[in-house]
């Protein structure tokens, strides 16, 4: 069927404004960014997604999380331990992910069955790291070990349904990080996740010579608002509850993967 301009215009604003909800939930929260885009791609063909589009997603959750941590990141006499154990924690993800992106073999990792059942081990994992009790803090608590041993865990999300955030409060939790400073550092190391992210795919941009366009800057402003509430709001549920709701939500994605593979 044959849109006109207006119409074509609206379907792809509204195409941007999902993918960027997608993006700005999934992204901070452990339920797997990869299984729902899948999903929702299953469902619906999207006109609108490109690379420039991807990187404008990614690029607004940075921001929002510089945004949100303003003054943890810019404040000079907290920020300089802060910064110095995000830059260390972030670098086994890097040296890893630039291998298995160089090399082409994290595309071979990408497969809906992988999804599924990585969606549903590290449920259950969430679930047994999540049990006890914790009450260790970022202020005095986090060091160069248990960083390192933070970022060790992080190369697991470049297998898709990980899920980044997942299985970063899970490795705080087994340190004994009590539950909203376990999202926090989850959080701060997504910084050079999604600067990373960026950074590896601005290549292909300039290479193909595409231009900003106003799709673009509507994806940075929506994937900002999304982002920055989402923290936000997931910061006051965890600081009440634990993270039940969103183990069995992970094993409800994951049985609906399998019901699409078997």
């Amino acid at each position: 069927m044959f849109l006109s301009y207006e119409e074509s215009m609206l379907q792809n604003i509204i195409e941007i404004l999902i993918l960027s909800a997608i993006q700005g939930i999934s992204e901070f929260l452990p339920i797997s960014s990869s299984a729902h885009l899948i999903l929702v791609s299953t469902l619906y063909e999207f006109k609108s997604s490109s690379l420039l589009i991807d990187i404008s997603l990614h690029l607004g959750s940075l921001l929002a999380i510089i945004y949100f941590f303003k003054d943890e990141l810019f404040n000079i006499q907290k920020s300089k331990k802060i910064l110095n154990l995000i830059v260390l924690g972030s670098i086994p993800l890097i040296i890893i992910g630039y291998i298995l992106y160089s090399t082409n073999l994290i595309y071979k990792l990408r497969n809906l069955e992988v999804i599924a059942w990585t969606t549903l081990i590290f449920a259950v994992v969430l679930y047994i790291s999540d049990k006890s009790r914790f009450d260790k803090k970022i202020s005095t608590n986090l060091n160069f070990q248990s960083i390192l041993f933070i970022g060790i865990f992080q190369i697991l999300s470049l297998i898709p349904g990980v899920s980044r955030a997942g299985i970063t409060i899970t490795a705080a939790r087994i340190l004994k990080f009590n539950r909203v400073d376990s999202s926090k550092i989850s959080f701060l190391l997504s910084i050079p996740a999604l600067a990373g992210a960026s950074v590896l795919s601005l290549k292909d941009i300039f290479e193909q010579s595409i231009e900003f366009n106003y799709l673009a800057a509507i994806a940075v402003i929506a994937s900002f608002i999304f982002s920055f509430l989402t923290v936000k709001f997931f910061l006051i549920y965890i600081n009440k509850f634990s993270m039940n709701a969103f183990v069995i939500y992970r094993i409800v994605i994951a049985l609906i993967l399998f019901s699409l593979i078997y």
